[in-house]
Parts: C-alpha cells; sequence; structure tokens
C-alpha cells in the first residue's frame, strides 16, 4: 500500500512521523472495514508514531467506547490537520457528547483542540444537527476569535463554520455577512 512520491511530499511539507507509509485516506478507510473494530487496537495503534495507524485508530475506535475525558486526551496529541479532520468526522462526531466537545474545545484549547471544535461543529451542522440560539451566537463569537489565529488551518476551519452557520437561518446569514466583512475577508 506504501506510496512514496506522497509520503516524500508529507514529508516536505512538515509532517514528523516516525513513519509515513503515503496511504491514501479512501484506501485506509477501505482497510478499516475489513478489520476489526476494537478499543484495544485502536488505542494501540493510536499510540504509535505512525501516519496510518493513528488515522485508522480514529476510524476503528467503536463509537460507544470512547468516554469524554479519552476524547479530550486524544484531542490534547493531535498534531497535524489531517489527523483533526479524522478524528472529528470518524469518530467524535458520532459521540453522545459530541456537542459539548465544540465549545470545550474552541473555547479552551490549544489550536488543534480548536480545530477539532470548529471541525466538529461544521460536522454536527453538516448532519443536520442543530444548536439553540445561545449556542449558535456562542459559536459564532467562538468562530470570529478564531479568525485571527495564527495557525492558517485554524484559522480557514473557522472562516468554513462561518459560511456553513450563514446556511443555517438568515438572521445567521446577516450576522456571518457582517462578520466577514469586519474582518475584510
Amino acid at each position: 500500500m506504501m506510496n512514496g512520491p506522497l509520503s516524500q511530499s508529507l514529508r516536505e511539507k512538515g509532517v514528523g512521523h516516525r513513519v509515513i507509509f503515503g496511504v491514501e485516506l479512501p484506501r485506509l478507510q477501505s482497510f478499516s472495514e475489513e478489520i476489526e473494530h476494537s478499543y484495544t487496537l485502536a488505542l494501540a495503534l493510536w499510540h504509535e508514531n505512525i501516519r496510518e495507524c493513528r488515522l485508522l485508530a480514529t476510524m476503528i475506535m467503536p463509537h460507544d467506547a470512547l468516554t469524554a475525558d479519552e476524547a479530550d486526551t486524544w484531542a490534547e496529541e493531535i498534531k497535524y490537520a489531517e489527523e483533526a479532520n479524522c478524528y472529528v468526522y470518524y469518530l467524535v462526531s458520532h459521540l453522545p457528547f459530541a456537542s459539548e466537545k465544540v465549545f470545550q474545545w474552541t473555547a479552551h484549547g490549544g489550536d488543534m483542540q480548536q480545530l477539532c471544535g470548529l471541525l466538529l461543529a461544521g460536522r454536527l451542522l453538516a448532519d443536520g444537527r442543530q444548536f439553540t440560539a445561545r449556542d449558535e451566537t456562542e459559536l459564532l463569537d467562538q468562530a470570529t476569535a478564531l479568525l485571527s489565529s495564527e495557525r492558517f488551518e485554524v484559522k480557514k476551519a473557522a472562516y468554513n463554520l462561518l459560511l456553513r452557520m450563514a446556511d443555517t437561518s438568515l438572521q445567521c446569514a446577516r450576522q456571518v455577512d457582517n462578520i466577514l466583512k469586519l474582518h475584510q475577508l
């Protein structure tokens, strides 16, 4: 499965795992469907400093096995945007406490936790979940604040979340339009 050019490209872009095989996500996803989805295996894979192991761990962790505290620990251990994307898409967005993590991570986390929170909010909205008016206001505030992040991935995720939120209601669309004009985006 190794893809040498992709592996080299990831290394050149600063991905610093001990081992990078360069396996594409669709191939990992297909492989994840063939192997056992177990807490023990997912945890063991997560703790390897191998890109494909960490990504695969997010795909095979049973959705009823990860606790809220463990979800926080995993989010703290994320080093790269690709991991954050897989973590949110394959795992955290399916957990019963997902919406709590949105606010916790965006407000109080480090860069990668903030990225996870923004990506998670966008994923929940894409899946049809709705936030209360109060939560929507909080989310708009958090995303607006994170537009000023030093980290490109966080800034991009905040921008994308605002665009997704603009699709939820006319009132929200107006607020997002004002925010983007204020930030000259």
